[in-house]
């Protein structure tokens, strides 16, 4: 039950940030370049959106893939061992895309 609750929820954030991307990434006043991305990811706020994006993506595409897993009867003996490499999946992918986000700061030349 608690796996359905964390899907609504997830989903529910998914809306909220899909719409602030598609705004803000495809249809932002004038054109986009990195040059611009960069002004973007030097304000905290934007890393911390961005983090918690990829949270929500992570934590909704796992649980999805592991209600369906276990749905199956042939698989549903594994729940523990999937749970485990789901949980797995999701702290190396979110720890490698923070990473990612964070790693983005303004280069020290440059004159934007």
């Amino acid at each position: 039950m608690r796996i359905f609750q964390i899907q609504r929820i997830t989903a529910v954030l998914l809306v909220v940030f899909m719409a602030l991307h598609m705004i803000v990434v495809h249809y932002p006043p004038g054109t986009i370049d990195f040059s611009r991305v960069l002004v973007r990811l030097e304000n905290p706020v934007w890393k911390a959106i961005d983090i918690a994006f990829l949270a929500s993506v992570l934590t909704h595409a796992v649980l999805g893939l592991y209600a369906v897993a276990i749905d199956s009867q042939n698989v549903a003996r594994y729940r523990r061992i999937l749970a485990v490499v789901g949980i797995a999946i999701t702290l190396v992918a979110f720890a490698y895309g923070t990473w990612t986000i964070l790693s983005f700061q303004m280069p020290a030349t440059a004159g934007f």
